[in-house]
């Protein structure tokens, strides 16, 4: 990768080079910093794959899409380099801003950009392309409701007849995979997979597209797990998308909503295989906490369609919703504003010694993060922090720091659960390093982010080392 990346650089010299944490994919990429500029780099084997990406950038660019810019292809195709867009995605900015204004119009704006790039794709795109399939058929819809079977059902092991839901999702898939009109399909349209700079979006990651109904990209869109959109905004976003798209083409909007319903369905269905595949079989922090929230969606989808003409299926999705949910629930209840805990989260420097627990228990939790590679040892990063991006990369792409952190949420759920329904009043967690920097630094605001994302706690968070050096949070 390295002589790849000089020789597209040539005279202009590499001040540094830092790994990005995976996603969901195999891909390995990496951000290069030059003297005034930064580039990201995409390493993988699976040819097809790139060549489909490539293939649709070079095509859409054309279109003027807001897409990253392709600076350099290998000769083997296995390495690209393309236009670094930053670290700020739209589900990032609406998770930090909330359901404001501002964010509603981040959304209206990607909504349409999406359509430009749906429609457009008309003008020429070869589907034979893709790289996963050519459409969205029968076949694909089938693959999505299997790997929801397999890798969520299963692992779960909710009881089902076989033959009859194996009947319904045939039925299913030949309904979704028929259904109009037809145009490019992103197919993984959601918020990690816009980027925002300037106030405007960005598309990454369309790889996987392929020829399919307008109405699957909306659905992944507005039905993100994580993104948590209120009902209100998924009907004033649809209601806009169908409006604006109408503009451009004759839109049956009876017909439209009732795909609209179904592809909702089976994006939620694929998007629980997928958080069972990678959280429960591959234990991947975000995909595992993502699955009250996948659960939540079954629930609202249920209160919102109907699903008579699969009655297995909406048994099961029963199941899900009365038995699967309240396992969660069980296994991570939730704070209210009636909730006694106040959890005291913070990093410190052994040097300075183990912090006292000031809540008068005379307890709580210690983990020492000594273990884990040190950031400080290497000489970019001995001026930064565990919340600098290069530092935070390195942490998530060179060390076990995951596996670290793994541990540490299975040991304080057991107290975070007992705390919250026992009406407990405090706990205290401390990080410590070498020199209260960059570890633990990094492992108190990660700790911080999971309890608020899965007990929906928010954490007094003190960095003691840094505080002292009048650090700006």
């Amino acid at each position: 990768m390295q002589s790849y990346v000089e020789n597209f650089l040539g005279k202009e010299p590499i001040r540094n080079i830092e790994p990005l944490a995976k996603a969901g994919s195999e891909r390995k990429y990496t951000r290069i910093y030059t003297g005034d500029k930064t580039y990201i780099v995409c390493e993988s084997s699976n040819i097809r794959e790139n060549e489909s990406f490539l293939y649709f950038s070079k095509f859409f660019k054309e279109k003027q899409l807001p897409l990253p810019e392709i600076l350099f292809v290998s000769p083997d195709k296995t390495v690209y380099i393309v236009e670094d867009l930053g670290n700020d995605s739209l589900l990032d900015t609406v998770v930090r801003e909330g359901h404001t204004e501002a964010v509603l119009q981040l959304y209206k704006k990607s909504l349409d950009q999406l359509i430009r790039m749906q429609l457009s794709a008309n003008e020429g795109l070869d589907f034979s392309k893709c790289y996963a399939a050519s459409s969205f058929d029968r076949e694909a819809v089938l693959a999505d409701l299997n790997y929801f079977k397999y890798y969520f059902l299963d692992l779960h092991k909710v009881v089902y007849n076989k033959i009859a839901l194996n009947a319904e999702f045939e039925q299913l898939a030949k309904t979704a995979g028929a259904f109009e009109p037809s145009y490019f399909m992103f197919r993984d349209f959601q918020g990690r997979n816009i980027m925002i700079k300037n106030n405007e979006p960005f598309f990454i990651d369309y790889q996987g597209g392929m020829k399919g109904p307008l109405q699957y990209d909306v659905a992944s869109l507005l039905w993100q797990a994580k993104a948590k959109l209120p009902a209100i905004w998924k009907k004033e976003l649809m209601d806009y998308y169908k409006k604006e798209v109408s503009k451009h083409i004759m839109l049956d909007e009876k017909q439209f909503d009732t795909g609209y319903s179904i592809l909702v369905l089976v994006r939620l269905l694929q998007v629980l295989g997928a958080y069972g595949l990678r959280g429960l079989i591959e234990q991947r922090a975000h995909f595992l906490s993502s699955i009250p929230s996948g659960l939540a969606n079954i629930s609202e989808w249920r209160s919102t369609f109907t699903l008579k003409e699969y009655p297995e299926l909406d048994r099961i999705l029963q199941t899900l919703e009365e038995e699967i949910s309240r396992l969660y629930a069980k296994q991570n209840p939730l704070a209210t504003e009636n909730s006694k805990l106040n959890v005291l989260i913070q990093s410190f420097s052994y040097k300075q010694g183990i912090p006292e627990d000031i809540s008068g228990n005379g307890g709580g939790f210690v983990f020492d993060c000594r273990g884990i590679l040190n950031p400080g040892r290497i000489e970019e990063y001995k001026k930064q922090t565990g919340r600098d991006q290069p530092v935070i990369d390195y942490l998530e792409s060179q060390t076990k720091v995951d596996v670290f952190l793994k541990h540490v949420k299975g040991i304080i759920d057991i107290s975070v659960q007992d705390y919250l329904e026992r009406g407990f009043e405090n706990l205290m967690i401390s990080f410590g390093c070498t020199g209260g920097q960059h570890r633990s630094v990094y492992c108190t605001d990660a700790i911080a982010k999971y309890l608020k994302e899965t007990y929906n706690l928010t954490a007094t968070v003190r960095h003691i080392v840094q505080e002292a050096k009048n650090w700006v949070n």
